[in-house]
Formats: C-alpha cells, sequence, structure tokens
C-alpha cells in the first residue's frame, strides 16, 4: 500500500518538511535493525473528534521494546505522547497512521555499537485497510506459511523491533505468491504463533483461544483490546499452545492488530473456516464493540481514547 505523504514529520524534537526527515545511508538501523517502532491508528469519532487509540500503552511499549535493545529515548513518555498528537494536528489529519520509530543513528559500524546517536522521529498520515478494502466484512483467505517465527531464546520476539519483520516479510510474500491475503507463521514447536503482523484468536466449541506469549507472539495491544472485550462478553478464553490442526476444524478465525483492526478469517489453505458457516457470532460481536469505540456505540469505559486537540 502507498505511502500517502503528509506535511511534516517529527524528528528529534523538531517538526520538519516530509521531504526533508532524511537519514544517511549507513545509519545504524539500516545496518543492522535496530529501530524500535510503534504503529498506531488515530480515527475520525463523531463524538470526540480525532483521537488516537491507546496511545499512552502504545508509548509504553516503545520504551519497553527500545530498552531491551539498548536504544536510547531523550524524551519521557509524556514528551513523546505529546509530539504524537501534536504530529497528528499540524498534519491536519483526521484519521491517521502514526508510525514512530526510535532508532540508532549514524556514527559507528558493529552490531554492539554504543556512539550512535539516538534518534526518534514520528510520521501521521492517512492509510486505509491494510488487508484490503472488504476484508473486515466478508473475512480474508489465509495460508499456513513454511516459516517459522524465531524461536524462543533467540530473538525477543515481545519486542517491537524492525528487524523482527523480516520473518513477517517472508511469511506475507509466501501467501501472497500462493494468492492469498495473509500467512500464519508457526512457532519453533510447530504450534500455531501469529499472522504476518497480526495476532490470532480461534472460537471452538463456544470458547476462545489464543496463542500465548511463549508461542513467540507479540503481545499486541489489540489483542489486549479484544481480551478485555471478551472478558466483558463473559466468553471463556484459553491462552495455550495451539495444534495447525485446530485451524482447520475451529467454528472462528480472526486476526487483531493497529493495521488490521479485527479481521475474520474465512478459509485456511484452501479450507472453510466453519464449514464456510458464516454468521461469526464472536467475531462480529467483537468488531462491533471495537469498531463502537470510534463511532461512539461502545462507550470508552478504559480511556482508550485521547482526543488530539484540547
Amino acid at each position: 500500500m502507498p505511502i500517502q505523504e503528509a506535511k511534516f514529520i517529527w524528528k528529534n524534537g523538531e517538526m520538519i518538511p516530509w521531504a526533508e526527515a532524511t537519514t544517511h545511508v549507513l545509519t545504524h538501523a539500516l545496518l543492522y535493525g535496530t529501530c524500535a517502532f510503534e504503529g498506531i491508528r488515530a480515527y475520525d469519532t463523531p463524538h470526540k473528534g480525532t483521537c488516537v487509540f491507546r496511545l499512552e500503552e502504545h508509548t509504553k511499549r516503545l520504551f519497553y521494546s527500545a530498552r531491551i535493545y539498548g536504544i536510547g529515548i531523550d524524551y519521557s513518555e509524556a514528551e513523546v505522547n505529546e509530539a504524537i498528537l501534536r504530529t497528528v494536528r499540524e498534519n491536519e489529519l483526521k484519521s491517521a497512521y502514526i508510525r514512530v520509530n526510535a532508532y540508532l543513528g549514524y556514527g559507528e559500524m558493529s552490531p554492539s555499537a554504543t556512539g550512535c546517536p539516538d534518534d526518534l522521529v514520528i510520521a501521521a498520515f492517512p492509510w486505509g485497510r491494510y488487508l484490503g478494502a472488504e476484508a473486515i466484512e466478508e473475512g480474508i483467505d489465509a495460508c499456513v506459511s513454511s516459516w517459522r517465527r524465531t524461536a524462543q531464546g533467540t530473538l525477543p520476539a515481545g519486542a517491537k523491533v524492525a528487524g523482527n519483520y523480516l520473518s513477517s516479510r517472508l511469511i506475507t510474500t509466501e501467501a501472497k505468491v500462493r494468492g492469498m491475503v495473509e500467512g500464519i507463521g508457526l512457532s519453533h514447536d510447530g504450534t500455531v504463533s501469529e499472522g504476518g503482523g497480526e495476532n490470532l484468536f480461534i472460537v471452538k466449541d463456544g470458547r476462545v483461544l489464543t496463542p500465548p506469549l511463549a508461542s513467540s507472539i507479540l503481545g499486541g495491544i489489540t489483542r489486549d483490546t479484544v481480551l478485555t472485550f471478551l472478558n466483558d462478553m463473559n466468553v471463556e478464553v484459553v491462552e495455550q499452545a495451539i495444534p495447525r490442526e485446530l485451524l482447520y476444524g475451529c467454528d472462528e478465525l480472526f486476526m487483531t492488530g493497529t493495521a488490521a483492526e479485527v479481521t475474520p478469517v474465512r478459509s485456511v489453505d484452501g479450507l472453510a473456516v466453519g464449514g464456510g458457516n458464516q454468521e461469526r457470532p464472536v467475531t462480529k460481536e467483537v468488531q462491533k464493540r471495537f469498531f463502537g469505540l470510534f463511532d461512539g456505540t461502545t462507550e470508552d469505559e478504559h480511556d482508550w481514547l485521547r482526543p488530539v486537540k484540547g
């Protein structure tokens, strides 16, 4: 999906023209993937104006990921939050995808470099449905990838860093070559992990199953939102290792993420989820509550919406 340019990008405390937000070709993050990042959405709501969804939680995870890899952030969480809001405001965006990058800059050539500057960049721009315009209603076709997610003890899956998404590229590219929208990666032991950039939820016999953090998944913020909704719905949720065959024998299957939001999966490896039953009662109720946050039909009980103005 092509990037739609906006007017400004926030970089290291300054709002600069979009085209001037450049970096050196030997930047450490480009050489070694040392970039902690967050993808965040801002929604145009009828009751609160433009709001950033779960801003504080995203920023907190950014600091967590950066700390694991020794990437410094020379601002407080509160200052980063305000910079994000300012970026949306000054670009005059009603809705937006926000990308925050904390990375090691230019200055030293070594994986273990300690002398590189710490750079922080915030961009915001218009962005539509990541998995396709009709995906939310109709669902997507997925496949199990031949590529496995990183095993525990190799790279920390719980850190949201650029290098981890090389795996996502392999998984998603393979799916597209096979004519699918998204791929599903397995963990090192062959159990289900996550999609190319989404967490997974399986509905089976009235319960919801989802892989645990130990299955090499990112602890998604949308995932946490859905877990909260399911608890409010009095639906039993079990975080457990999930064998691959449950993808073929479940009643419903959906993916979650900032980009994907809440998207149903209608088939896996050519097999219709739920035997082709498109009712998806659990998925639809979760979607209703999730998107209701942004149209005002779901009460924001947890203070998840942060208005850009005021």
